[in-house]
């Protein structure tokens, strides 16, 4: 990562890892032969296959990976996608072409897909960093003919990136990870278990108090923030890379005990939005509200592809005193029980009756409004140790979201072994917010540890 700010205009690769186990078979998506017509889609895929073509908004969302060392051969790549995300057929699986209004939406299930078509080098004109390519293909809608994802070799100093592009109907973050995870050499490298041949659904019947709680979540408690407005066609990436070491100081900062690690990101992120200013000028009413994507997913099913996550509010405090900060986020993630908070949300979703309606479509842009979440904050982590692509290792990552409507400004962290990564994706007219908020973040959790 040699720049912090992006801006776009309109087998050498041979499994040596003998010890690996082959890959069982992933049926997390359906099989060819009982679901030729094809499956409705679950609520959250058919929600971001219907917002595809909603004020430039491109549901493409990404994972970029860095890596130094030599960049294997296009084709030795390739290779290596087919045999290890062969197994996957969630990747197999086509949209329809256009949404209806009257119909809900079916995954229909297509051949063993081209690796010459999914797998591919930089865009035409590339630049010179990955973090400039990336920025470019986010804002290029995959191609409508075949399954709705790519793997793209960026050329980047040093080393080379491996950026997973894909529409977020297909997938979520925690299934990029996995699919890097398993495309990369490590002796405990994960794959598709065998809990994938059954149906993901939430594990447990949630508590009838988890039930109104979820509830609650869909009444309007956010504060619009000063940027917030209709979403532009390009896209612009800021980074900033945090050693884990000063992300473990922060967590150290809590005085009753070591905070997560998530909230020591929203904490930060709460305290580069009041010092930049754009947290509002009516501090109590209502507050600013970080929307965090929580996976829903079981450990039995911790592999299973799709989108399994349901997103919870977080208050972001505007304290002046960095700790007091930290403390209330961390209070907050604690008392609101967030993983059976999430998994009622999940439940309630994927028990809404599947018609599309003006009503239904209402509610979902009402749901990706300001007024709902004042601003996307996600974080990710790979849960592993050292990974490498041949001779390569992996150093870094960053889950790249989408942007929705009316929210031109996400933030994400992303963790891989000794690396954070902090990432600000906006659109071109917001373009000077990336560097400015990945930067100040960054600068709020060197400040925790102190």
């Amino acid at each position: 990562m040699t720049e912090r700010t992006q801006d776009t205009s309109p087998d050498a690769l041979a499994d040596h890892t003998t010890g690996l186990p082959r890959p069982r078979r992933d049926t997390s998506g359906p099989q060819p032969a009982p679901y030729a017509a094809g499956i409705p889609m679950p609520p959250l895929d058919a929600w971001f296959h219907g917002q595809q073509s909603s004020e430039h908004l491109c549901m493409t969302a990404g994972l970029l990976a860095w890596f130094e060392g030599p960049p294997p051969p296009l084709s030795e790549l390739r290779e290596r996608v087919r045999r290890r995300w062969g197994a996957f057929p969630r990747l197999r699986l086509m949209p329809p072409a256009a949404s209806s209004a009257a119909v809900w939406p079916r995954w229909t299930p297509g051949p063993e897909f081209d690796t010459a078509a999914h797998v591919t080098a930089g865009p035409d004109g590339g630049h010179a960093t990955p973090e400039a390519d990336t920025a470019l293909l986010l804002a290029r809608p995959l191609a409508p003919v075949r399954p709705p994802w790519q793997l793209h070799l960026l050329p980047s100093p040093g080393g080379f990136a491996l950026l997973i592009r894909v529409h977020h109907a297909l997938l979520d973050g925690k299934s990029m990870v996995t699919l890097l995870r398993s495309l990369l050499d490590a002796a405990a490298a994960p794959l598709p278990g065998s809990a994938a041949s059954r149906a993901h659904a939430p594990s447990a019947a949630p508590t009838r108090r988890a039930l109104t709680r979820a509830l609650t979540d869909v009444l309007p408690k956010a504060r619009p923030l000063p940027f917030h407005g209709p979403v532009d066609a390009r896209r612009v990436l800021s980074f900033e890379r945090v050693p884990k070491a000063t992300l473990s100081a922060a967590r150290d900062a809590l005085p009753s005990g070591r905070a997560s690690t998530n909230a020591v990101f929203l904490a930060a992120t709460a305290a580069a939005l009041r010092t930049a200013g754009l947290a509002g000028r009516w501090p109590r009413l209502p507050g600013v509200c970080a929307m965090v994507p929580v996976d829903v997913r079981t450990a039995e099913d911790a592999d299973v592809l799709g989108n399994h996550y349901a997103t919870i509010r977080v208050p972001l405090p505007t304290h002046r005193r960095p700790a007091r900060r930290l403390a209330a986020v961390d209070s907050f993630t604690r008392r609101a029980a967030l993983q059976g908070r999430a998994q009622a949300q999940a439940l309630l979703v994927s028990r809404t009756r599947r018609r599309h309606g003006r009503l239904t479509d209402a509610l979902g842009r009402y749901v990706a409004s300001p007024v709902y979440s004042s601003l996307l904050c996600s974080s990710l982590a790979t849960h592993a140790g050292p990974l490498a692509l041949g001779a390569a290792p992996l150093v870094a990552v960053s889950g790249l979201p989408t942007l929705s409507t009316g929210h031109p400004v996400a933030v994400t962290l992303s963790l891989h072994d000794a690396n954070a990564v902090v990432a600000v994706v906006t659109d071109h007219q917001h373009r000077n917010l990336a560097p400015r908020l990945s930067g100040l973040i960054h600068d709020e959790i060197h400040a925790l540890r102190l």
